[in-house]
């Protein structure tokens, strides 16, 4: 089962990355991250790195605060 803050961390990349237009692929290809693994991100499966979390902030063009804080 998902743990809660990683679903909302991965609800927040994919609000993100749709408003953004990208498709998982492309968030991949900008943020230097496997489009899989994208995946596994917006599905609350893993626990990004704070590196992570900073390539996929970078690739979104927006605070990583943003994808992370109140969580």
């Amino acid at each position: 089962m998902s743990d809660g803050v990683q679903a909302a961390f991965g609800d927040r990349v994919r609000l993100h990355r749709t408003n953004a237009g990208f498709s998982q692929e492309k968030l991949g290809e900008l943020s230097g991250l496997h489009r899989t693994y994208i995946g596994h991100v917006e599905r609350g499966e893993v626990n990004p790195t704070l590196g992570s979390i900073v390539k996929l902030a970078d690739a979104l063009e927006v605070d990583p605060g943003e994808l992370t804080s109140g969580l």
